[in-house]
């Protein structure tokens, strides 16, 4: 199962959530039931990789998902080339920091694709071998 979706502008993060919803309540009429651990990683890493796609570049994104046997794999495509970089999460709340790091905790065979013009960041969550 697969779900593309171009996103622009302030509601381009709660546009990727509904859709990252949609595609889950697709599967479970499929017939897959994806456990709601695996439904809430990936709805929090998708509004992340969105919302800083978004943040930090002029075109907006490109969100892809797809469910495999084993976990679902998101794409999230931008049309800057810069990397995400790692920085000291602001303890206070104010300034960020802590996106990148879920990124790379909570996902798997993390990766930076660059493109002729951008980059996609790829992750998998992990699903229970039960789809």
């Amino acid at each position: 199962m697969r779900q593309h979706r171009d996103l622009h502008g302030t509601s381009a993060a709660a546009t990727a959530r509904d859709l990252t919803r949609h595609f889950f309540d697709e599967a479970w009429r499929g017939g897959c039931s994806v456990p709601r651990e695996t439904r809430d990683t990936t709805l929090l890493l998708v509004s992340e990789l969105v919302t800083n796609a978004v943040r930090h570049t002029a075109d907006g994104c490109a969100l892809y998902l797809e469910l495999a046997a084993d976990g679902v794999d998101v794409d999230v495509t931008d049309y800057s080339s810069a990397e995400p970089r790692s920085r000291t999460p602001d303890l206070r709340g104010g300034g960020g920091g802590w996106g990148w790091r879920l990124v790379n905790q909570l996902g798997r065979d993390v990766q930076i694709r660059h493109r002729p013009i951008g980059k996609t960041i790829h992750l998998r969550v992990p699903l229970a071998p039960s789809c």
